[in-house]
């Protein structure tokens, strides 16, 4: 019975979540499985991997053979790594305080690498964020300054037209005098 360390997806249409399993080699992606070592949720980011590295050496030294996409999260949670120094103690090059040395400053080290590239990242968004909004606040200015300067330009349109109807009107009220002056000469006159 060939047994293989490979994902078993769950979740939604487009939102992915797998449970990494030990299942048999011939059995369906998410049918029976032997047992559930982990669990990976690529949509997070940076990827959330939980795993039981002590039962993931295991099933690796019993001869599980990991999926390419397994292998990779082995390798990046340090399981490979450890089997490694598990193989290095079995053989003699290593003692078991030595191995253990080495994997915690191993971890230590991807620990910090890991929460340097958030920090960089959330830096980075932060900027990015900061730009966006300089230059929305600079559209928004110019946006403002045209609404202004049209309102002026009608306000003085409007003053213009409003002049020009009083002097049509001065203009009506001394036409509308002199013919009525006129008349009542005309009056008097006969």
């Amino acid at each position: 019975m060939p047994v293989r360390m490979r994902l078993q997806r769950h979740g939604k249409k487009g939102n992915p979540f797998y449970h990494i399993v030990i299942a048999d080699g011939r059995a369906p992606r998410d049918g029976k499985f032997i047992e559930k070592i982990g669990t990976y949720n690529p949509i997070t980011k940076p990827a959330e991997i939980v795993l039981n590295i002590d039962k993931a050496i295991k099933w690796l030294n019993n001869g599980a053979q990991p999926s390419d996409t397994v292998r990779a999260v082995l390798s990046f949670k340090g399981v490979l790594y450890k089997n490694h120094l598990l193989k290095g103690i079995t053989k003699g090059a290593l003692t078991q305080e030595q191995a253990d040395v080495k994997f915690n400053e191993w971890v230590a080290a991807k620990e910090a690498k890991l929460s340097g590239s958030k920090t960089a990242e959330i830096i980075a968004s932060k900027e990015d964020l900061k730009k966006r909004l300089e230059a929305e606040a600079k559209v928004n200015e110019a946006k403002a300054a045209a609404i202004a300067d049209k309102k002026a330009k009608a306000i003085a349109a409007l003053k213009k037209a409003e002049e020009k109807v009083e002097e049509v009107e001065a203009t009506e009220d001394t036409v509308e005098e002199t013919p009525a002056n006129e008349d009542n000469a005309d009056n008097t006159a006969e």
